[in-house]
């Protein structure tokens, strides 16, 4: 694994990281439109990163013809929905502004708000850090059209996007009476499994190369699982607000105009 590489995965890690940092110099609670309008900007990015630098190189590396060229996609896309469907209902989790905790039943009860709050982040993060590592395990192997410019402009997009998702961490929880240090602790944990989940993806695919389209396909659904079940719900929550919407688009532009840039 190159230097190249270590860094292109740990670049959403420091934009986590750099978010969580706010609780250094901000005061109070995220107000709730501030929140709406950084989890639609967050959705619009992973939409985007979902359709240009997973699915379309997936079927791009295809060589079939016909409706064989998008099985790859289609039954990736829907291995990493399942998955993350699955992992919804096993990790007991809390989503901001909600009182009733999801997961195990068994694990809720033993796991204070705090973790379970860490933990709702910490699922979003998974998929995120296996859409980078799979986009630069294509990019090693040189078999598929991803550049490396195009694999930094992923990584770039998700940091940008995970600056908002750390700050929303650690900013509650000092509002709870959390030490800022602690807060920003935490708020550094919930990013802490994207390089881990992009260094295994890396290694998984450089095992099974021809399965690389599957696993670009599949970090897209897992992506699009985390935005269509958790974040656009959040971002559309009463009073309503069209801050969320026009934040999605601006994400989603963003990371359009990166991919084609970069890419």
């Amino acid at each position: 694994m190159t230097v190249e590489v270590i860094k292109g995965i740990l670049i959403p890690f420091l934009g986590t990281s750099a978010g969580a940092g706010c609780v250094f110099f901000m005061r109070g609670k995220i107000h709730p439109l501030v929140q709406r309008a950084l989890i639609g900007f967050a959705s619009g990015v992973m939409v985007a990163a979902s359709i240009w630098s997973l699915l379309i190189p997936a079927m791009e590396q295809v060589t079939s013809e016909g409706i064989a060229k998008v099985i790859p996609a289609v039954a990736g896309f829907w291995f990493g929905i399942l998955f993350l469907l699955l992992l919804d209902h096993v990790i007991p989790h809390l989503h901001m502004n909600s009182e009733e905790a999801e997961g195990l039943e068994s694990a809720r009860t033993k796991l204070q708000r705090t973790t379970m709050l860490v933990l709702a982040v910490t699922l979003h993060n998974i998929p995120e850090g296996m859409a980078v590592g799979v986009v630069y395990a294509g990019w090693m192997s040189g078999e598929t059209s991803i550049t490396a410019l195009g694999a930094l402009a992923l990584s770039v997009g998700i940091a940008i996007q995970n600056f908002p998702e750390g700050a929303i961490i650690s900013l509650p929880l000092k509002a709870e009476g959390m030490k800022k240090g602690k807060a920003f602790v935490y708020g550094v944990l919930s990013g802490a499994v994207e390089p881990i989940g992009a260094f295994l993806t890396i290694l998984a695919a450089g095992l099974i190369i021809p399965a690389l389209p599957y696993l670009l396909s599949f970090a897209a659904g897992a992506m699009m699982y985390v935005v269509v079940e958790e974040l656009i719900p959040e971002m559309s929550e009463e009073p309503h607000s069209d801050i969320g919407t026009l934040l999605f688009a601006f994400g989603f532009t963003l990371m359009l105009a990166l991919d084609v840039v970069l890419g």
